[in-house]
This record gives structure tokens, C-alpha cells and sequence, in this order.
């Protein structure tokens, strides 16, 4: 089956509201506790693009599997040029390729828009993630030990980081 990554468009809201809300419940993979609804994905993804960031998703079949994008890294002027991706994929289209196509246009998008840095904030044990992004020249920056909490537990959050 052909994978297409393409821009988003707010008809993907709740699709990708859908594939985000497994990881908010069951993962570490975000730190966030309530998963949004497609409204409020939608304000994401304006907000994104306002920023002039890319939010793209990875189509199959018609169907929306993974989307990924880029946000500022920090609020403060200083960061301008350093930003911050995530990437999920519907949970049965995980070791296929598709987060590392995914990833690969952000970057390439952010590149384009004259970011120099990129930075993955990667929750608990989140290898596969980790594996992704080292294989794309990514390297580790830090290691936040029990910076998150999530399923009444702390939560390791590993830092890597790339030049774009």
C-alpha cells in the first residue's frame, strides 16, 4: 500500500484527534492528560501554520494513519530559529516507515523556512522514537530525570537534537 505525506487540512482534524487521543491515554509518549477533541486540533494545527511551521499528515488508502509538526522550541525571541517536532501514527501503522517519512518533511519544511535547529522532547521509554530520530542525525542533548508525571508515576523525558 502507497503512503502519501501531504500538508493537513482541518478536514484532518478528527482523524488526527482519533490517532493522538491512543497516546494521551495509554503512552508517555506526551505528557499531556486530557486528549483534545477535533476543534481543538484544529486551533492546533491554524496555530502551527500561522507560525509559518509545517503540519502535514501521512495518508493511506484515503485514510489519515500518522501526522507530524513542527512548534516554536521556546516563546522567547532567542529561539526563533529552533524548533520542536512531534510525530504519532496510528498504533497498527507503527515500524513501517511512515513516522521517519513524517519526520523527514517536517524537517525539510522547517529547513525551508530558515530553522536552524530541531529538538525532540521524547517522554518515558519511548525507543522506538529515539531510534527514529538518531537515525535521522539526531544526537542526545540531555536526559530530564522524572521531569514528567504520568500514570501516577515520574517520567523521564530525553532530549535529542539535530542542525537543520
Amino acid at each position: 500500500m502507497s503512503v502519501n505525506v501531504r500538508e493537513a487540512v482541518l478536514e484532518d482534524a478528527a482523524a488526527i484527534a482519533a490517532i493522538y487521543r491512543f497516546y494521551v491515554l495509554s503512552s508517555t509518549s506526551t505528557m499531556e492528560l486530557e486528549p483534545p477533541d477535533g476543534v481543538e486540533m484544529g486551533r492546533r494545527m491554524v496555530e502551527v501554520r500561522q507560525r509559518g511551521l509545517p503540519f502535514v499528515v501521512a495518508e493511506e488508502e484515503g485514510e489519515v494513519v500518522g501526522y507530524g509538526y513542527a512548534t516554536a522550541f521556546r516563546p522567547r525571541a532567542g529561539y526563533r530559529f529552533t524548533v520542536e517536532d512531534s510525530i504519532y501514527l496510528r498504533a497498527d501503522c507503527a515500524g513501517r516507515g511512515i513516522g521517519r517519512r513524517l519526520l523527514e518533511a517536517v524537517m525539510q519544511s522547517c529547513r525551508g523556512a530558515g530553522c536552524r535547529q530541531m529538538v525532540a522532547v521524547i517522554g518515558g521509554e519511548n525507543l522506538s522514537s529515539v531510534a527514529m530520530h538518531r537515525a535521522l542525525g539526531f544526537s542526545q542533548a540531555g536526559l530530564l530525570r522524572s521531569a514528567g508525571w504520568k500514570f501516577e508515576q515520574p517520567q523521564d523525558i530525553t532530549i535529542l537534537q539535530c542542525e537543520l
